[in-house]
């Protein structure tokens, strides 16, 4: 039984020995993808604003373009196919194994999945999307995301008491933008229900008061209902949803909140030496993910609005209007570890290096837990019935 991080998708030296031509691109972006001092090819320095060079150190400063985020109409992207969204199109790879699309180094010949691990040798072509609006670059470093990912291990509950120890080991992992939409929308909602208010009734009841049966006055707590109607507003900025079927939400979702304000107009520099993966799940779809979590804010803001101790909440009728969205990335470090011949995954949120991922259980240690667990409640329940 051994342990072992990654990799998931090891990233090879731009510079192959088995590289090939890319394709044409622009050629400022050329100039500035490439050292300055060796002529090899750059990548994003996590946490800086500049591309560094593997070989000799050297460092471009990134020329961000000074545009704004911009946001589409989403009823016009749904109507009218993509509407006025901005379209690019982009070389991927679509791994075998898991299904998974996402960007290829053109100077790589081959190399593995950064979701499943699955060897993959190069076969891209032609990806035809909705142009990102901005990304967050990365803030931390492979080596940074390992150590969060060492600390994660160490602290799981329940955890074989190996894990901890093999979670020294060093590891590999794989920087990936994942594909997010965001969603604006104006919504106003006309609601019914009930309010309940609690009001007390005293009441006579017969109980055993050391051993012996007594009559006693007891306040017994009911509701007083009345009817509830009304409407709320509320603004909707930014509901983020995964454009992605590679990873589970539940995982994705413990990476959250994402510091959206420091987003960035998208720049493929900052994409330089890792991988972007490519929407799977459209904007149709998405909004009704999206529409989803809203409702559940508004239920909030209705029970608010409804008042009282308790409340019914009959029906909704929300109404969106002034639907916008954005295609955002935002970074992961991806990565997996082997334990008892069996492969865990798990991913590293690029910024905050909160990390979310499967585990192994003692079931022997859930077991004792168990066992103590039941043996401190009945200790209690005795100390209580002799109090009585």
């Amino acid at each position: 039984m051994g342990f072992k991080l990654g990799p998931w998708g090891l990233r090879k030296p731009a510079a192959d020995a088995s590289a090939v031509d890319a394709p044409p691109a622009e050629t400022k972006r050329e100039a500035q993808l490439a050292c300055e001092q060796c002529g090899a090819v750059l990548s994003y320095a996590p946490g800086t604003d500049t591309l560094k060079c593997e070989y000799c150190g050297h460092t471009n400063r990134i020329e961000a373009p000074k545009t704004e985020i911009r946001e589409e109409c989403l009823d016009t992207a749904l109507s009218e196919g993509l509407g006025d969204a901005p379209i690019e199109e982009t070389r991927t790879v679509k791994c075998g194994s898991c299904a998974a699309e996402f960007t290829f180094d053109p100077a790589i010949h081959a190399g593995s999945c950064p979701f499943c691990g699955h060897s993959i040798v190069e076969d891209t072509g032609i990806h035809r999307q909705i142009k990102p609006a901005a990304l967050l670059p990365f803030l931390l470093t492979e080596r940074e995301a390992r150590e969060r990912v060492r600390n994660w291990l160490q602290k799981l509950w329940f955890a074989p008491t190996k894990l901890k120890t093999y979670a020294r080991d060093q590891g590999r992992l794989s920087g990936v933008y994942l594909p997010y939409w965001t969603f604006d929308s104006k919504t106003r909602t006309r609601y019914s229900g009930r309010r309940g208010d609690y009001y007390n009734v005293p009441t006579r009841v017969r109980t055993q008061v050391k051993g012996k049966m007594v009559t006693q006055t007891r306040n017994v707590r009911k509701v007083r209902w009345r009817p509830a109607s009304g409407e709320v507003s509320r603004y909707f900025d930014d509901v983020l949803v995964l454009a992605s079927r590679s990873l589970p939400t539940w995982m994705t979702d413990r990476l959250e909140p994402w510091d959206l304000i420091g987003l960035k107009p998208y720049t493929p520099e900052f994409v330089a030496g890792f991988q972007a993966e490519a929407y799977q799940q459209g904007l149709d779809e998405s909004f009704e993910v999206a529409a989803e979590k809203m409702r559940e804010v508004i239920a909030q803001d209705v029970r608010r609005a409804i008042g009282g101790d308790v409340q019914e909440v009959h029906r909704m009728d929300i109404q969106h209007a002034d639907r916008r969205f954005k295609h955002v990335l935002l970074p992961c470090w991806l990565g997996a570890y082997l334990f008892g011949n069996k492969s865990f995954h798990l991913c590293v949120n690029g910024r905050t290096g909160d990390v979310s991922g499967e585990r192994p259980y003692s079931w022997v240690k859930v077991g004792f837990a168990i066992v103590a667990a039941a043996v401190l409640a009945g200790i209690v329940l005795g100390i209580f019935m002799a109090t009585q």
